[in-house]
């Protein structure tokens, strides 16, 4: 604003005063505490999502072929059949330094917690559903089908899984071709005489399958390498209550109930307090050659494996 100042009768203007030298705005500063809360309260939602509803569960292993593949990613739903002492997802500073500085990815990345009895909204699972399960004394997960409920009698006889006296319904073994790729190498070691050229070039692991299918109607495939393999016999259990008893659908290559704790298997019938979920839908999967670089992902997609379902097959 301008003032008028009368000066021998001719009006001049002068400038308005400044304003004082502390009414400067001052310089921003970050609020680390309030970033600091923001973090820790992101990381507990997270936390509890996974914990309490669902989380991505990354396949190391063969156990589940021909569904399940090295490098699948998918979605293990939590709430499922309730939630128990292995529900909970707590970090394991010490074990993922070890798995992404020391390259030492066999041990768990959450703690576990000790043994409790019961599951809070508690429900057995399905015939035939895909679970993530805690071998008992252990931190890690598995992950295998349902074939067993409790008071079930359960045999394996030459292959053929005898539930509740009767043989489970097998179909003629037919075969499938998996791409070979870095994560499915298809190894001699493993699979003797499987890899075989592909007819558009590359390799393909030519698989013999049997179709079983449950009482309930579900059925799946499952790969059946040896003729004699140490877990094509089991003598007779019955299962006890709140148990399950679980088996990979690669027989010749899957550690679970038919194994003992001492041989990396499951030691029988696993309460069902360690059961972490049920496997629902694929993600993405990796056939191995992607390295630290992002650019290197979308190249390294497994086409066509996205979105697929992990629940059995009903009807036939």
């Amino acid at each position: 604003m301008k003032e008028a100042v009368l000066d021998g009768n001719q009006p001049t203007e002068t400038a308005a005063t400044p304003p004082p030298a502390d009414a400067a705005p001052g310089k921003k500063t970050t609020d680390w505490w309030g970033e600091i809360k923001g973090i820790f309260w992101l990381i507990l939602i997270v936390l509890g999502f996974h914990s309490f509803v669902a989380k991505p569960f990354y396949i190391p292993s063969e156990s589940m072929l021909p569904g399940l593949r090295i490098g699948d990613r998918l979605v293990v739903s939590k709430f499922s059949y309730g939630w128990s002492f292995v529900s909970p997802t707590i970090p394991n500073p010490v074990a993922i330094f070890k798995g992404l500085v020391l390259r030492q990815p066999e041990e768990s990345w959450s703690v576990g917690l000790p043994f409790v009895h019961g599951r809070l909204f508690g429900s057995l699972p399905e015939r035939g559903d895909v679970v993530i399960v805690t071998p008992p004394g252990t931190r890690n997960d598995y992950i295998k089908r349902v074939i067993g409920l409790p008071g079930d009698t359960l045999a394996v006889r030459g292959g053929t899984v005898i539930l509740n006296g009767k043989p489970i319904a097998r179909g003629t073994v037919h075969y499938v071709d998996l791409p070979v790729d870095t994560n499915s190498p298809c190894s001699d070691s493993e699979y003797y005489g499987a890899r075989r050229p592909a007819a558009g070039g590359g390799y393909v692991c030519h698989l013999p399958i049997v179709t079983e299918t449950l009482p309930n109607g579900r059925y799946y495939d499952t790969v059946d390498m040896e003729p004699d393999s140490p877990g094509d016999n089991f003598a007779t259990v019955t299962i006890p209550a709140n148990h399950v008893f679980l088996m990979g659908d690669n027989r010749d290559r899957s550690a679970d109930s038919r194994f003992p704790l001492s041989q990396l298997g499951l030691g029988g019938p696993v309460p069902y307090e360690n059961l972490g979920g049920r496997a629902e839908f694929l993600t993405f999967s990796l056939d191995g050659d992607a390295s630290w670089n992002p650019l290197t992902w979308w190249g390294s997609l497994r086409s066509n494996r996205a979105g697929l379902s992990l629940h059995p097959a009903e009807g036939k």
